[in-house]
């Protein structure tokens, strides 16, 4: 679940087609982040973590896929918001039932919150913005996932590698601040 827009290839415009596997693929993770969140609540994170593996491969198969047949202007928009609000609800949902600290979701959530915001300023006072996530935000992302899937299967199943929550714990901090500060700066460029 990258951080970031699919982009079409240098040359190929994006498609208008809205029915597409990768769009279907996508739409499906957007419908499965009541499920998960209904899953922990309800306290079976085993399924959940399931669930969770499910949206990564899926998530995988439609970027190879719009890579191959070419993306869509619906799959640019759609495949993004599926992730962070995978992410996000992953995030609220742990941290409401004791499973990841509360200061780190809040953190989460300011930077994505943030970053949003950023770019609605920036479109608002008529900058030109593109949207091309920064490496230390791959590297964010791809934290925040491994800690939503550590928690989860330590919640789900008698799994419990030592200092494995809390190094991913400190990876998605540090990530988070420096890629949030990169943002800001980023931003400040753009004005």
């Amino acid at each position: 679940m990258p951080d970031g827009m699919n982009y079409a290839p240098a040359g190929r415009p994006a498609s208008q087609d809205v029915v597409t596997v990768p769009n279907i693929l996508t739409f499906g993770r957007i419908c499965a982040v009541p499920v998960a969140v209904w899953l922990v609540l309800r306290d079976d994170c085993a399924a959940a973590a399931i669930l969770f593996v499910l949206a990564g491969l899926t998530d995988a198969a439609d970027g190879w896929l719009a890579r191959r047949r070419g993306v869509t202007a619906l799959g640019t928009l759609l495949d993004p918001l599926a992730d962070k609000m995978l992410l996000t609800s992953m995030f609220v949902t742990l941290t409401a039932v004791g499973l990841l600290p509360l200061w780190l979701a809040i953190m989460v959530v300011f930077r994505d919150v943030m970053i949003v915001g950023g770019i609605g300023l920036l479109r608002l006072i008529g900058s030109a913005v593109a949207i091309r996530p920064l490496i230390v935000s791959k590297v964010n992302t791809v934290a925040q996932i491994a800690l939503v899937g550590v928690a989860l299967a330590e919640a789900g199943f008698p799994v419990h590698p030592p200092y494995l929550r809390a190094a991913l714990i400190l990876a998605v901090a540090l990530t988070t601040l420096i890629s949030g500060a990169a943002y800001v700066m980023r931003g400040t460029r753009l004005v």
